[in-house]
């Protein structure tokens, strides 16, 4: 057991295709969703959220509350399923047909290497595999040591986040981001006491419920550990939401 589990996320309307069941679409002659769960088939659970269908041995499925609650809802409800020696947890989006178990696996590193808010100071190193160990820095790779872009604002955010994030070395979670610096909050990997703070503290701010929320509403007063793809081959956080995308990830798997 590695501590290390896999929630994917299977549950959106998939309005710009007509509202097919996405995930079941195929990439390379197999669904995408199989793929996704290829990519993290290291992980000692995969629970998958949403609509399904057939799956591998031992893949557990859960539902959002309420069905087609959103992303956030839906993470909290594979978060349920997981084992208590669950640390970290990646939270994939189920339409990621490029996704490479090397690729979750350069999170997860990029991750490891980042301090805890719960570990001692000595372990404080937080740089990606091609970054000098000087550069132990875990923040933002545009803003200065402050606050995540994505917080509200310092009241939206428990002191003790916030104190996180100015200290500049840990991380909540490690995320990929693309070649205009935007976030792939949906190609992640967390530690898992910081992802149940996250939820909590947001249902908190919206009467208990997470239906519609929005996930950068997770990201308030969290550090992010920012990832560039160092890979060859193509993007691993690129999503099918149309059937353009769809034809592009298909010539890349030829």
């Amino acid at each position: 057991m590695t501590g290390y589990a896999a929630v994917l996320l299977a549950g959106g309307a998939a309005r710009r295709m007509g509202g097919v069941d996405k995930p079941a679409r195929a990439v390379g002659g197999r669904p995408m969703l199989h793929r996704v769960l290829d990519a993290v088939a290291d992980a000692d659970q995969r629970i998958v959220v949403g609509s399904s269908g057939p799956l591998p041995r031992g893949v557990r499925t859960a539902r959002e509350e309420p069905p087609g609650g959103g992303p956030v809802a839906a993470t909290a409800a594979g978060l349920a399923w997981l084992d208590p020696g669950t640390t970290t947890v990646a939270v994939l989006a189920a339409d990621l047909p490029l996704l490479t178990t090397a690729a979750v696996a350069e999170l997860r590193r990029a991750l490891a290497a980042c301090q805890s808010r719960d570990d001692p100071p000595a372990l404080a190193a937080c740089h990606s595999r091609d970054d000098p160990p000087a550069l132990a820095a875990c923040q933002s790779r545009d803003d200065p040591p402050a606050l995540d872009a994505a917080a509200a604002g310092p009241e939206d955010a428990p002191a003790a986040a916030r104190r996180e994030t100015l200290d500049g070395r840990y991380a909540a979670l490690a995320c990929y981001v693309d070649g205009d610096g935007r976030r792939q909050y949906l190609c992640a990997v967390w530690r898992l006491p910081a992802l149940r703070a996250a939820l909590d503290r947001l249902a908190a701010t919206r009467g208990g419920s997470l239906d519609g929320a929005p996930v950068r509403g997770l990201l308030a007063g969290v550090a992010v550990r920012e990832v560039s793809w160092s890979g060859s081959g193509p993007p691993p956080w690129f999503d099918c939401d149309t059937d353009e995308d769809v034809r592009r990830a298909e010539e890349w798997t030829r």
